[in-house]
């Protein structure tokens, strides 16, 4: 691996699991309402995917899509501003934890609805394809959404179409609190892909560099017109589904065997190992993101909420009646 990527990898898993933590500590301080779902343990999934993909493609994410934003390019202080619903937020504080939405970056949501994401990116992609573009759709979805009837209608026309979409598995095991094999009967989610004549394969997500090397091939299987790819990444989330969560479904014991494989620190022994950077580059780092961060939030308490609240909500009254003044 070259030295700038380990760089930018590492950036960006120190800025997530920064950010993510202070969303939990506004969250506890009444300065994030609503839902809030966090992603720390899952970070190599989104980092590896979209560091591989190109500034064109297309992002269409779930409601835990804070980090899927900050790693395409959207500015720290207008993802927090967004989650504390904000002026300065990237959806103007309408949207919300949920559905972060910057179509300068073609990151097109952020959406609540479980499985809502793959007519979505369908639609985008199938647009692509009729302006024959080699922009590919990243689709990204949990393992609780694969019994949803959008997955197969979804994969259905994809594959018969042969659209530019990589499906994208966040597999954390756990459908809120029901683990994949009581809601699943089957729980190797990649499987599902040979009912639609699609390639797909597995691939550690706790391992960015697996991730990262794994979306690169998968990406040039769709960009190369030979039709969609489902890409399942094995992860684990370390906190609840959301703060509302007190997450007693799982055992410390699982807890701490997962956690022990926690890819910010199998990164950084990475690191270590291969000697990619020094000590002085890791503590510049750390401090750039934890900066980054700070800025956000103090961003995000200075900028006003939404002037008007139905503004981009009605339209003006329409007058359907001949000869009404």
């Amino acid at each position: 691996m070259e030295r700038d990527l380990a760089r930018q990898f590492l950036y960006d898993m120190l800025l997530a699991r920064l950010f993510e933590q202070a969303a939990a500590e506004q969250y506890a301080q009444g300065n994030i309402a609503g839902f809030l779902h966090l992603y720390p343990g899952e970070e190599a999934v989104a980092i590896g995917s979209l560091r591989a993909a190109d500034p064109g493609d297309y992002v269409v994410s779930t409601y835990r899509e804070h980090v899927h934003a900050l790693v395409r390019g959207v500015p720290p202080q207008a993802v927090m501003a967004e989650l504390f619903g904000r002026s300065g937020g990237c959806a103007g504080g309408y949207g919300g934890s949920m559905h972060l939405f910057d179509a300068q970056r073609r990151f097109f949501g952020g959406y609540a609805i479980v499985g809502e994401t793959f007519p979505v990116a369908v639609g985008v992609a199938y647009r692509q394809a009729m302006l024959e573009s080699r922009d590919v759709v990243l689709c990204y979805f949990g393992d609780g959404a694969v019994n949803q009837g959008t997955f197969h209608e979804s994969l259905n026309m994809a594959a018969l179409w042969k659209l530019p979409v990589l499906f994208i598995c966040e597999n954390n095991h756990y459908q809120i609190g029901t683990e994949i094999h009581r809601h699943s009967a089957v729980a190797e989610v990649h499987k599902r892909a040979c009912a639609y004549g699609m390639e797909a394969r597995r691939v550690d997500g706790m391992e960015v560099q697996a991730v990262y090397e794994a979306s690169r091939q998968a990406l040039e299987h769709v960009r190369n017109g030979l039709g969609p790819y489902l890409l399942e990444c094995e992860t684990y989330r370390f906190r609840g589904h959301s703060m509302a969560d007190s997450d007693a479904y799982r055992s410390g014991l699982e807890m701490a065997e997962l956690r022990a494989r926690d890819p910010l620190v199998l990164f950084r022994r990475r690191i270590d190992d291969a000697g990619w950077l020094s000590a002085a580059a890791i503590t510049e780092l750390e401090g750039r993101a934890q900066q980054a961060v700070d800025d956000a939030v103090a961003f995000a308490l200075a900028s006003p909420p939404p002037h008007d609240l139905c503004q981009d909500v009605y339209s003006a009254p329409l007058n359907l009646y001949r000869g009404a003044p």
